[in-house]
């Protein structure tokens, strides 16, 4: 099968989540004898952003641990449609420009024969359905979301059966436990500090407990403004700047345990959606400690995958009792990863990939017209 997939950039991770799941999934239908091809804009917001503050040493981790991986950049529509002659399969990412959006579903409603998906991994659809609704979906055959809940705003939209829920998962093929088991010591949290979107919940969450639980925090991620490296400063974490997604189980392996704080709109409006980090630190044995998330698609299992802090107050007594307790941490590592292995790995998700579009040609959708109410979503 010949699968192209549209996105902001594959090469570069910086303040780019879907990179981790997009490499892993590529990687995988690669070994699986599908012929892949990643398209990405000249000029991507992260790639730039990467190669400013990194220089071309800053892809070296990804070339390296993704060697079966290439992407083709282009500079206008033209070269996008010349690059979709012959595919089976289009996958096109939110993070895209909306004429671009429109462009392919254009070629699509036009007669082009590849399957047409949509995948949205972001909160926007409920934080600002506004830029969603600047997508012209029309001639999509589907939608990928990566949660439930946010497969139900689409379904009101009037997507009805033709959303289907896709939930990053861990490209297990890196994301595991260190061959050796060395020493570990301390706390590690990747994550990018984001736009205020769970700055008192990193305080209360981790900083604090941290510093209360006498483990050292080391601190990976971008966009940490000067108050907020005052903040770190202040609680005695070690900022270490950005770090290659490919490089995280490597540091995984060197610490105790980590956290998981998830961003407002990911614990009040779309629950039951982990960041992928969820997916990638218990992938690579690590024990997990999460501010309070609702798993309301029962992904994990709670309390024995991974431990949940109601407060600051607790979040500090489970980092405590982990320090102290290697069987308890033992414990947490074999069945977390007893989950990914069973649910969550990118081979799953392929699987999952591979029967949406089983049942898309089973039952193929109608041509979307320019007044069809499904043209483009709306609240």
């Amino acid at each position: 099968m010949r699968i192209v997939y549209l996105t902001h950039s594959l090469a570069s991770c910086w303040n780019h989540g879907n990179a981790h799941f997009l490499r892993g999934v590529l990687r995988e239908l690669v070994h699986r004898g599908h012929a892949v091809r990643a398209l990405e804009p000249e000029g991507a917001w992260s790639l730039e952003n990467l190669l400013r503050d990194h220089g071309e040493a800053g892809l070296d981790a990804y070339r390296a641990h993704y060697p079966e991986l290439r992407s083709d950049r282009f500079a206008g529509l033209e070269e996008v449609e010349a690059a979709l002659s012959g595919a089976d399969v289009v996958i096109v990412h939110e993070w895209n420009e909306p004429a671009l959006v429109a462009a392919v579903g254009r070629l699509r409603r036009q007669g082009a024969p590849f399957t047409l998906l949509f995948h949205d991994t972001h909160h926007r659809a409920v934080s600002d359905p506004g830029a969603i609704r600047t997508f012209d979906l029309d001639g999509y055959d589907a939608v990928l979301a990566f949660g439930a809940t946010l497969s139900e705003v689409y379904r009101r939209w009037g997507w009805g059966d033709r959303v289907f829920t896709w939930h990053e998962a861990a490209d297990t093929r890196l994301f595991h436990p260190p061959a050796e088991e060395g020493a570990r010591e301390g706390l590690v949290w990747i994550g990018n500090w984001g736009d205020g979107e769970r700055t008192a919940e990193l305080e209360s969450f981790l900083f604090r407990p941290a510093q209360e639980a006498a483990l050292p925090l080391d601190v990976y991620g971008v966009r940490y403004p000067e108050e907020a490296r005052a903040m770190l400063a202040r609680h005695g974490a070690r900022y270490r700047g950005w770090l290659p997604n490919a490089r995280a189980p490597e540091v995984f392996a060197r610490h105790l345990a980590t956290v998981h704080v998830p961003r407002r709109f990911y614990v009040d409006l779309l629950p039951g959606i982990p960041t992928i980090r969820v997916f990638e630190a218990l992938a690579c044995g690590i024990p997990l400690v999460s501010a309070p998330w609702r798993d309301a698609e029962g992904l994990f299992r709670p309390g024995q995958d991974y431990l949940t802090a109601r407060d600051g107050a607790e979040m500090a007594r489970h980092l405590a009792a982990l320090r102290d307790d290697p069987a308890r941490r033992a414990a947490l590592v074999r069945s977390g990863l007893e989950t990914i292995r069973a649910r969550h790995s990118c081979a799953h998700r392929v699987d999952e990939l591979m029967a949406v579009l089983a049942r898309l040609d089973a039952a193929p959708a109608r041509r979307l017209g320019p007044t069809h109410p499904e043209r483009a979503p709306a609240p």
